[in-house]
């Protein structure tokens, strides 16, 4: 999910995955634009709260600069998950569009131009009804979603408190987290892949006033690896063996 710029991103990858093992595109670009929805909600209520409380990020540059911006983000974040939420219709008109200058330039064929046309406003639907059925689905696991969201996103944020604290500093776990939240934010905005450079960088300036120097770098290591670059190990490892499957699958 991180090869791609921007913390959305990854979703395409989950669709990709979730499409091989026979879960329609529609219903699997539901999951994952659920489960994103819930984590924005999470990560972007929080963030106000922490950037209004927290002491540590009173002579921050970088949050003084972050204050108009925040608003209009937040504002574009959720008017687009809004539409896409509520009127997905909406986008069904610009998707058709596309297909029809791509097949005007001659880039696809009738044939498959129709077949496209077909298949983008079949799985439209299918996006669309998704999130009805999610909300009328057992309540219980309605509830166990948000609740496991909660606790991923609460393990992947105590994650520095952890690696601080094993180098024998005296860590407040709800500064080290609420800082962790705002560096979270940020790098939901980062054109780079896997928020690459930009989270660093936050994080480094964010965590300097309670970390010494080489330690700080240590810690910002450590935390990028086991939170992102692990799990894109594992992950190239499975895309390995799911492109190996898929082609002696074609054959």
């Amino acid at each position: 999910s991180n090869v791609t710029p921007m913390a959305t991103g990854g979703g395409f990858a989950q669709i990709w995955y979730l499409q091989h093992h026979g879960v329609p595109v529609g219903r699997a670009t539901a999951a994952t634009t659920i489960r994103t929805v819930i984590a924005v909600i999470f990560i972007f209520s929080l963030t106000p709260v922490f950037l209004l409380t927290l002491s540590a990020l009173d002579n921050q540059p970088l949050v003084g600069e972050l204050g108009p911006v925040l608003a209009v983000l937040i504002l574009l974040y959720l008017g687009f998950f809004m539409v896409v939420l509520f009127r997905t219709h909406w986008l069904i008109a610009p998707l058709a569009r596309l297909l029809s200058s791509l097949h005007r330039f001659h880039l696809i064929s009738e044939r498959r131009h129709r077949r496209w046309q077909f298949k983008a406003k079949r799985e439209m639907m299918r996006f669309s009804h998704s999130f009805g059925d999610y909300l009328r689905g057992p309540k219980r696991f309605v509830a166990l979603s948000v609740l496991f969201t909660f606790v991923f996103l609460l393990s992947l944020f105590s994650f520095p408190a952890l690696l601080i604290s094993t180098l024998d500093y005296e860590v407040d776990y709800l500064v080290s987290t609420g800082l962790l939240v705002v560096t979270t934010f940020v790098m939901y905005f980062s054109p780079t892949p896997g928020a690459s450079g930009i989270s660093e960088g936050v994080f480094g300036s964010f965590f300097r006033d309670i970390l010494t120097a080489n330690h700080l770098v240590l810690v910002t290591i450590s935390w990028r690896f086991i939170t992102i670059y692990l799990g894109m190990l594992v992950g190239l490892v499975i895309l390995q063996r799911e492109l190996v499957r898929s082609r002696k699958a074609s054959e």
